[in-house]
């Protein structure tokens, strides 16, 4: 072996080397951006600023707003939402827990500012008491564990 094809060796074993060692760091790295990328769907709700989340729904005791709601919600929602709210390919279940929890402000502020970046257009030219009424609707659902 001459003195070159040693040199070569060297450092084709010291790539190879510096390549297994800092694989797993990338690696490592790759997961937790990806972990930190894929946060919750329902992350989104614990955004609402504290003075929307407080906002209470002036159709909570209008007995047609529901109703209305579900149309409205058949209309613009189902789509991506699924027909009563079950999820789609496109969008979550508003019947899970984060949503069942969420306040009817945190969930008029969702409706009104959107989730551009997951997908959900922005519904702030829909007029307020039909986005109040979606609202009515959606906390009307059974969770998602009772219906099935």
């Amino acid at each position: 072996m001459t003195t070159i094809q040693a040199a070569a060796i060297r450092i084709i074993s010291a790539g190879m080397f510096l390549a297994l060692a800092v694989s797993p760091i990338c690696a490592q790295t790759e997961s937790a951006k990806l972990k930190k990328d894929d946060g919750s769907v329902y992350d989104e709700l614990a955004k609402a600023p504290k003075k929307a989340a407080a906002r209470r729904n002036p159709l909570e005791n209008d007995p047609e707003a529901v109703e209305a709601g579900a149309n409205l919600f058949t209309l613009h929602c189902a789509e991506c939402h699924g027909a009563t709210a079950e999820g789609g390919r496109k969008a979550p279940s508003l019947r899970a827990d984060p949503v069942r929890r969420a306040t009817p402000g945190t969930l008029f502020w969702i409706l009104t500012n959107g989730v551009v970046r997951r997908g959900m257009p922005v519904w702030s030219k829909l007029p307020e008491p039909q986005r109040w009424q979606i609202v009515s609707y959606l906390k009307s659902l059974p969770s998602a564990e009772a219906s099935n």
